[in-house]
């Protein structure tokens, strides 16, 4: 018996360690394992963050719109647009509700990158294009461009003083600062062209300013290419923009005898945080002169036809705002003085009046109401014209929700317009070699639309 018990003793004591061993190995092995796993769940969750950063990163916006329009004979209404007039070409724009038929879609991809010190990039790129034919497939009316393809940086950490929150840029863009008036489709300020600038200098307490050069392409003259550059101070101080151009184009006089080689450009506008003081909403104000190649004063430094003496002023007002639980209203009204834009003595007065009205009937449908008026007293140094052009709009709208306001998208129109104009302005009349053919006037449209933004 105790031979037995030694016996067991023994073997025990010989098969203990080795089981301990064993059990610290296998004990070992597992715990490899499980931090293999949680390396391998690390990894994933990494992976899967930056995939998800990389993704934030990019970016899709875009515009778009396309409209069909018919006139009262059920025949494809012809020169319509917020241009139809004969000052159109001057940015003598009409309401466009109910009278655009255009197919126009823009596309932008955007990228955004921060450094590990925090400095970012942002990248853009913007497709367009723009037809008037109503066919599913028309290469050959195509026209889609490049309208923008720009860097910009900004919270560079080697900026500081004035330059601290400053944003660096160069490419092919439209400026960050321009404003239009969307019922009018017609930039207050359109700067635009190739170039650099730096965004958001700190020169005061409430004064920030943006400095920048774009060029544009004017035309080849015997061969040499005409360029025009504009550099730009805009400042803004609180509420108030003060915005001074200066342009130049050199060898530009040999484009015609008359034709100017630089020009002034200036901007004053209050950009008001109420509808004019009297409720909510916006309102933005302003002057505009211009001189030399500084008369185009919309589209700054692209127009290489103004004489040396040509000067613009232009005045402008508009805003938006609820009067009622279910009605809206946006007036806008804009008007320009132009003399010697083309021709020596030639002379343009134009003034236009736009209302639009919107009254909400559900959460997805309203009626809205436009009407326009614009006068006229044009002499192009060889024939004169005088008179009125009226506009008026009905249109039935749907939307996601109409307590999203004038500017949320998307909607879609169905939209009854009538015009009509002095008989002074029946058949053709030419400004800077652009005719505009008015025909005679009363005559309804009929259009459809949608238009969308994001």
């Amino acid at each position: 018996m105790r031979q037995r018990t030694k016996l067991a003793i023994t073997i025990t004591s010989i098969l203990l360690p080795a089981h301990f061993a064993m059990a610290q190995s296998d004990l070992s092995a597992l715990e490899a394992r499980i931090n293999e796993l949680e390396s391998r769940v690390a990894s994933a969750e990494k992976t899967a963050q930056e995939a998800q950063q990389d993704a934030a990163a990019f970016e899709f916006t875009g515009y778009a719109r396309s409209g069909l329009i018919a006139n009262d004979d059920f025949n494809g209404a012809q020169g319509t647009g917020v241009g139809m007039t004969p000052v159109g070409g001057l940015g003598g724009h009409i309401g466009r509700l109910g009278v655009e038929d255009d197919t126009y879609v823009e596309a932008n991809l955007i990228h955004r990158r921060t450094a590990d010190n925090g400095s970012s990039a942002y990248y853009k790129i913007m497709l367009a294009d723009g037809q008037e034919s109503k066919n599913p497939w028309t290469a050959d009316s195509s026209q889609v461009n490049v309208r923008q393809a720009f860097a910009e940086f900004s919270n560079l950490s080697s900026f500081s003083g004035a330059f601290k929150d400053a944003k660096i840029w160069a490419g092919k863009r439209f400026d960050r600062d321009n404003f239009d008036i969307h019922f009018l489709d017609s930039d207050i300020v359109y700067l635009a062209g190739t170039g650099a600038g730096i965004y958001d200098v700190q020169l005061g307490d409430n004064w920030k300013s943006n400095f920048s050069v774009y060029g544009h392409d004017f035309s080849d003259v015997d061969g040499n290419d005409i360029e025009s550059y504009t550099v730009t101070m805009n400042n803004h101080i609180g509420q108030w923009q003060l915005m001074v151009n200066g342009i130049i184009a050199k060898d530009n006089e040999e484009n015609g005898t008359n034709d100017a080689e630089n020009g002034l450009h200036a901007l004053l506008a209050y950009h008001a945080d109420s509808f004019y003081g009297i409720s909510d909403g916006f309102s933005k104000t302003g002057v505009i002169a211009g001189h030399g190649l500084g008369a185009e004063v919309k589209n700054i430094g692209s127009d290489g036809n103004l004489t040396d003496d040509a000067k613009s002023v232009r005045f402008f007002t508009y805003g938006v705002t609820r009067f009622a639980d279910n009605w809206r209203i946006a007036p806008a009204f804009m008007t320009q003085y132009s003399k010697d834009q083309y021709q020596e003595n030639d002379k343009f007065v134009w003034a236009t009046l736009n209302v639009r009205l919107a009254q909400e009937f559900t959460d997805n449908f309203e009626m809205v109401y436009e009407g326009t008026y614009q006068y006229m007293d044009l002499d192009n140094a060889s024939d004169e014209a005088k008179g009125s052009f009226y506009k008026a709009t009905v249109a039935p709208t749907f939307k996601l929700s109409t307590a999203g306001g004038f500017f949320d998208r998307p909607e879609l129109r169905f939209a009854v317009s009538y015009v009509d104009w002095s008989n002074e302005l029946d058949g053709s009349y030419s400004i800077n070699g652009a005719t505009k053919t008015l025909g005679d006037g009363g005559e309804a449209f009929f259009a459809l639309q949608m238009e969308t933004w994001f």
